[in-house]
């Protein structure tokens, strides 16, 4: 890897200021997509190295807590400008471990940076309460105390950002913190931790753990000391971490699987419509929570829409993400392409029409075509499941009442767009759709301003925003009663 700063390349995990190996000495294959090399290894961890990591976060939770918010937001925007120095090889590193294109990449480090300053001014903004009094010789607050020491679990698809979405918040918060990134993405989070140590967060502070999933995972839900779990992933772990959590009552923010509507109406803008999604669909080959999933078109553009966006996608270069002419990169692994075939030929077999795209680039690859199939119906697998892949499935409706209904028809609560001109249907359905996230005439919601986040079973809590901080905070309630205070003469 051709890196300004080889030291960003860190092949062992952070644990309580100290780059360790696993007490196995046992190491996990870390390997590129696109062509399957092994790029490194990191420490296979397990139950033991979790638990001593959270001793050091809560050893350091001491000091950390005990910081001004100015003083922990100063030290954040240490890291945010050592981070935005480093972006390039950031994101050669993200690419290399993740397979997205480098302008992607490029993408999620300014995304990234984005959570990592908001917080950093946030931390200074946690504000309580002086409440009304009840008696004359009372007075009544409530204040905002960090949580604790938290666990932190993160998906793969965007390693970067995921990171300093959780971490932020929470070490702004007064909170410290014990991550585990996934194993097939690990190095990204390695080099935030390691530009950590650098912005002066101390020692203990913010903790990377690496290796079993399920024993780490075990530790971070079962340990009382971790009072605060958040997770990014599927609904099915969520679902197990939630159930694990229970014995000891943690506070919990969980960012589950999406099944997001994308809703064209008869009078959208089709263009717009088309660019939106192309954002919302393609970007990071499909692998996004939030990205368009079940696309519903009404029947008097369908045809007219289709052809456009067949013009589209065969644009589209498929390869490796160091190729800057490369705009769709390679899925994450085989089963990932396993699943993206089943739900293609599913659909192909019970009567959609493939109108571009629908197979592998070449037999061996994880390179997975931009595909379009056409006559999507509710009998289909893809109708039901989260793709992500780069796959669109059109399903035609007619009436506004049948596209929210269909819309609303799934367990998943995460995001949902739609497209017309109309402001009347559109105030209708920004309150009709069942979802925590809503695009209007838009494909791109993300950012660090808005909170993030779903309903049903697309998890609880939020990310982001002013909202965030408080999901790394208790309220506490005082009452404080004298008698002098009756006879104050203010």
């Amino acid at each position: 890897m051709e890196m300004r700063d080889r030291l960003l390349f860190r092949q062992q995990a952070y644990v309580g200021g100290e780059w360790c190996d696993a007490d196995s000495r046992e190491t996990l294959d870390v390997l590129n997509p696109f062509d399957g090399n092994v790029i490194g290894t990191v420490p296979k961890m397990g139950q033991a190295e979790t638990a001593r990591a959270i001793r050091c976060a809560d050893v350091a939770l001491v000091a950390w807590k005990a910081k001004t918010g100015k003083e922990r937001g100063a030290i954040l925007r240490k890291w945010h400008d050592l981070i935005e120095a480093n972006s390039d090889d950031l994101a050669l590193l993200l690419t290399l471990e993740q397979g997205k294109p480098l302008a992607e990449a490029k993408g999620e480090l300014t995304y990234a940076l984005s959570f990592v300053e908001w917080f950093a001014e946030e931390a200074k903004r946690v504000y309580g309460d002086v409440l009304p009094n009840t008696r004359s010789d009372q007075r009544l607050l409530a204040i905002k105390q960090p949580v604790g020491v938290c666990g932190a679990i993160i998906a793969w698809n965007f390693p970067s950002a995921l990171v300093t979405r959780k971490v932020s918040p929470a070490l702004a918060a007064g909170c410290t913190v014990v991550l585990k990134p996934a194993e097939l993405t690990p190095f990204a989070a390695l080099a935030l931790a390691h530009l950590a140590a650098q912005a002066g967060i101390p020692p203990g502070v913010f903790n990377v753990v690496t290796g079993d999933p399920v024993q780490i995972g075990k530790e971070l839900s079962a340990n009382p000391v971790v009072r605060k779990l958040t997770f990014t992933g599927s609904t099915e772990t969520g679902r197990l971490l939630m159930q694990q959590c229970a014995s000891n009552i943690k506070k919990l923010s969980l960012e589950l699987g999406g099944n997001a509507p994308f809703i064209v109406f008869e009078d959208a803008d089709l263009d717009a419509a088309i660019e939106g999604l192309l954002a919302s669909k393609f970007r990071n080959a499909g692998q996004t929570c939030v990205c368009a999933n079940r696309v519903y078109v009404h029947a008097a553009v369908v045809d007219e829409f289709a052809d456009k966006l067949v013009a589209r996608i065969r644009q589209m270069k498929l390869g490796n993400g160091l190729d800057s002419a490369v705009s769709l990169g390679p899925l994450i692994d085989r089963r990932a392409v396993a699943k993206v075939s089943r739900l293609v030929e599913d659909a192909r077999a019970k009567g959609a029409q493939v109108l571009a795209g629908g197979k592998l680039q070449k037999e061996g690859t994880l390179l997975y075509e931009a595909t379009l199939l056409l006559g999507i119906t509710s009998d289909m697998q893809i109708a039901r499941e989260e793709i992500f892949g780069p796959v669109v499935g059109i399903t035609t409706f007619s009436t506004e009442q049948e596209a929210l209904a269909m819309a609303n028809d799934s367990p998943s609560g995460l995001a949902a767009y739609f497209f017309s001109a109309d402001l009347e249907r559109s105030w209708r359905l920004m309150e009709g759709l069942e979802y925590g996230i809503v695009g209007i005439n838009t494909g791109m919601v993300s950012n660090e301003v808005g909170p993030f986040g779903g309903i049903k079973e697309s998890g609880v809590g939020r990310e982001g925003s002013k909202y965030g901080i408080e999901e790394f905070l208790e309220i506490k309630y005082v009452c404080l009663s004298g008698k002098s205070l009756n006879t104050s003469p203010y």
